[in-house]
């Protein structure tokens, strides 16, 4: 252990002595706070677990290693090809779980779900409501769909899942008027800034990089939830730590928003806007059937 912590120190991993207790207590199945009860490695486990902390002093992200990433409440799976959540998008989740608890039977839209960590947590804490997920990437959509069953097969409320692109000024056309809250952890990196090596080699560029400002994908968001949400409906958008300002600008500027407020995560850092649908603000029309993917 303390060589795999030096090793991980060297190679710029954070938090170096807790990966290893982590890829450790994967590797004997057990949970990381039980290590010190554990009998220890054979010969098999221990070359698979050099093995491993090699492929991580290499930045490949932890959460491939072990093929899970913890989210509230769950354990995705997660792995090539979809982006692997992040703790701070625990505290847009929160918020939007907690506006769709004062809803009786609500119904909330997940978008650019990703593994479905939105969706499933929102589907796990309101078992009341309706949660729609949508994903236009045939890669994550597969890992969407896997953790979608695993989750109905624990017994969670199943979601819906939709393959469709969120910037479709048509997006989920039967819904207008009608969600309670929609959520969006939006590709919004500004293309020309530098990320981790976790992030650059292993994410998918389309989950990460949101234009040249980073606002590429969150304006058309933006546009589409005023369509979709019904009057006094809650909108949670995540963004980059410097759209503190531009986001909300662009919520009051659509003029179709009130309560506008930013977010900060426990690093004190813009991290999410929320806003709440005007009541007097007008629709889209309604379309009579989904226009893009299919459910």
């Amino acid at each position: 252990m303390a060589r795999a912590t030096r090793a991980l120190t060297a190679a710029g991993v954070e938090s170096a002595r807790a990966e290893a207790e982590l890829l450790a207590a994967y590797v004997l199945d057990t949970p990381r706070g039980r290590l010190a009860l554990a009998d220890g490695f054979t010969a098999a486990q221990r070359e698979r677990f050099e093995a491993l902390v090699a492929r991580r002093a290499d930045r490949e992200p932890l959460q491939h290693l072990t093929g899970r990433a913890g989210f509230r409440h769950l354990e995705l799976a997660v792995g090539p090809g979809v982006f692997v959540p992040r703790p701070e998008t625990e505290l847009l989740a929160g918020w939007g779980i907690e506006v769709a608890r004062t809803r009786p039977a609500p119904l909330v839209v997940d978008l650019c779900s990703g593994s479905g960590a939105i969706a499933l947590a929102v589907a796990q804490e309101v078992p009341a409501a309706r949660v729609v997920a949508v994903e236009r990437s045939p890669a994550a959509l597969e890992w969407l769909r896997r953790n979608a069953a695993e989750r109905a097969a624990a017994g969670d409320r199943p979601i819906e899942v939709v393959a469709a692109d969120v910037t479709d000024p048509e997006l989920l056309a039967t819904l207008v008027g009608e969600v309670d809250v929609l959520l969006c952890n939006p590709p919004y990196v500004p293309r020309a800034v530098a990320v981790p090596p976790e992030v650059a080699g292993h994410d998918p560029d389309e989950a990460v990089f949101g234009g040249t400002d980073g606002l590429s994908v969150i304006r058309p968001v933006l546009a589409r939830a005023g369509d979709l949400l019904r009057p006094g409906g809650g909108l949670g958008v995540e963004h980059d730590d410097t759209h503190g300002a531009a986001v909300p600008a662009l919520l009051a500027a659509d003029g179709r928003y009130v309560d506008v407020a930013e977010h900060r995560d426990l690093a004190g850092r813009s991290r999410f806007a929320t806003a709440s649908r005007r009541a007097d603000g007008p629709h889209a029309g309604v379309a009579p059937a989904w226009q893009t993917g299919s459910s």
